[in-house]
């Protein structure tokens, strides 16, 4: 399906559609990538290399989005001495730092522990998925619908492409809610995520990346009959984003299709099984060497979409499930990393929207909780074995240096050496800082 943005509408459906109104085109196949390869047109004029300028700690990143919220309680701010409702029915462990402990459900990640700074400071204040995903991976606070680009799309835009490799890659896809978080905004399709989709699926292809199979007369014609469509409405739409030189990036998506490149960065069935199966087989861990290939191969952004964390009830049931999981594909993630010797290039970062209420509720869950948060960061100078932040007693509320979204992306953006204070350029011209708020966390850093 093509959808064609016509403009803003202050209305949203029930059904959770955008405020946007759109024109829908569909049976033109895959499109994700030939807007995407528009960025390569954009950047024409200065293309980035991988090399790592004065300053610039990180040649990429590997953001692993919790959506929905995941408990810090029970995972990386633990409070034992609590009353039970509070404290949830997990005991702590010793980690590798003198001095930390974690939920008893990460062993492996209390072996990692050494290589990674912990954030247990997080802090906004809305509780609101839409809102303050948009929020958090933006460094923007605006509305649920997505006003302000995310810093993968600003990497987008600073970095083009490098060869064939789309330079900002989602995997399997982008936050989801009742609609997709975390887009390019007004930067435009250009600079959107290419999605990956699942490499946990059984003979994962990427479908842009796969030749298409022949066509017959019917389907040529009624492609044809579809192209003209999107030709007439071009003329009605001056400068839409989604249809200018479709052809060309169509010749350029062939290219990609064509690319050994390309292809090889994705074909993660060439990966040891060993090592696959310590990622583990499902798609967090699938998802996780899938980004550390994408990076090795010269992507700057790869988001890995890690949902399933909004346990309102029975949030024990999920996590004596989910966490064993989490804890071997981020654990595996930075051994890997540090073992290939791409850790000290490539900036790992692992959070959520908020997180979660300090009382278990009435349905032995945990609620949203935007005023504390625990997030990790490891890799591009990171400093090893560190805590930052502080909670009260009860995990509910920030009582040492805070930091807010704006001051996260502010850190990976100048990580990346984008200017987290660059101008960016509404379709109308109109300049708007790529963040308004925020400053490095300069803490994290040796």
């Amino acid at each position: 399906m093509l959808d064609i943005s016509l403009g803003r509408s202050a209305s949203k459906l029930c059904s959770g559609s955008s405020r946007r109104d759109f024109l829908r085109v569909g049976g033109l196949g895959a499109l994700s990538l030939p807007v995407l390869l528009r960025a390569e047109s954009a950047m024409a004029k200065e293309k980035a290399t991988l090399k790592k300028g004065p300053g610039v700690r990180a040649k990429s990143v590997i953001l692993v989005y919790l959506g929905g919220g995941m408990t810090h309680h029970d995972t990386f701010d633990p409070k034992p001495d609590a009353a039970e409702e509070i404290r949830g029915k997990y005991k702590t462990i010793a980690t590798n730092v003198t001095g930390l402990s974690i939920g008893e459900k990460l062993p492996l990640m209390a072996k990692q522990m050494d290589k990674i700074s912990l954030v247990r400071s997080g802090a906004h204040n809305n509780d609101h998925h839409e809102t303050a995903t948009n929020w958090v991976l933006s460094g923007r606070f605006g509305s649920p619908f997505g006003d302000y680009p995310a810093i993968g799309a600003i990497a987008a835009q600073e970095f083009g492409f490098s060869g064939t490799i789309p330079p900002y890659v989602s995997v399997p896809r982008n936050p989801s809610f009742t609609w997709e978080l975390g887009k390019s905004a007004f930067l435009g399709g250009r600079f959107e995520s290419f999605k990956a989709g699942d490499p946990n699926q059984k003979d994962y292809k990427v479908q842009d990346l796969t030749a298409a199979e022949p066509m017959s007369a019917k389907k040529i014609e009624r492609r044809e009959n579809l192209l003209k469509a999107v030709d007439g409405l071009a003329k009605k739409v001056n400068g839409n984003d989604q249809i200018a030189t479709y052809d060309e990036f169509h010749q350029r998506a062939a290219q990609m299709i064509l690319s050994t490149e390309a292809r090889k960065a994705f074909a993660i069935d060439e990966e040891d099984a060993k090592l696959r199966d310590r990622y583990g087989r499902n798609t967090a861990g699938q998802s996780c060497l899938l980004a550390r290939r994408l990076v090795e191969a010269g992507t700057r952004f790869v988001t890995v979409n890690y949902g399933g964390w909004d346990h309102h009830g029975k949030i024990f049931e999920s996590l004596d499930k989910k966490l064993p999981e989490f804890d071997a594909a981020i654990s595996t993630l930075i051994a890997d990393l540090a073992d290939r010797g791409t850790l000290d290039d490539t900036l790992v970062v692992v959070m959520g929207e908020f997180g979660r209420g300090p009382k278990i509720n009435k349905d032995a869950g945990r609620d949203h909780w935007g005023q504390a948060a625990s997030l990790l960061f490891a890799g591009a100078g990171v400093k090893k074995g560190f805590v930052l932040g502080k909670t009260d007693k009860q995990g509910g509320t920030v009582t040492q240096r805070p930091v807010a979204p704006a001051d996260v992306c502010f850190t990976i953006l100048d990580a990346l050496g984008i200017n987290p204070r660059k101008e960016l350029r509404t379709p109308d011209g109109r300049p708007i800082e790529a963040l308004d708020l925020g400053e490095p966390v300069k803490e994290l850093f040796a």
